[in-house]
C-alpha cells in the first residue's frame, strides 16, 4: 500500500476510523438497543411469528452484523479505489 502523500495516508485513515465507528454505532443499537434496551417496545410487533425484540436478539442482531461485514468491505473497497491504493 502506497500512498502519494502523507497527507493522503492521513486522509484514508480519518475516513476509514469514521467508517469503523459509524458501522459500531450501528452494531451497538441493533446488539443491545434492539436485543436489550427497546425489546418491550419491538415486541410489540412479530416476525415470522416471533416477538420482534426476541427476533433481534436471536437472529436479527447475528444477520445485521453479516450485512456489516459486506457494508465494510464495499465501502473500503471504494475507499482504497479513491486513494489509489487498491489491489489489482
Amino acid at each position: 500500500m502506497a500512498f502519494n502523500s502523507d497527507q493522503d495516508a492521513k486522509a484514508y485513515w480519518r475516513e476509514n476510523l469514521v467508517l469503523m465507528v459509524k458501522l459500531l454505532v450501528v452494531w451497538f443499537v441493533v446488539s443491545f438497543g434492539c436485543g436489550i434496551l427497546f425489546v418491550e417496545e419491538l415486541n410489540q410487533f412479530r416476525l415470522g411469528g416471533y416477538k420482534l425484540g426476541f427476533w433481534f436478539a436471536q437472529q436479527g442482531s447475528i444477520y445485521s452484523f453479516v450485512v456489516l461485514i459486506f457494508v465494510y468491505s464495499w465501502q473500503m473497497a471504494r475507499l482504497d479505489r479513491k486513494y489509489g491504493v487498491h489491489e489489482e
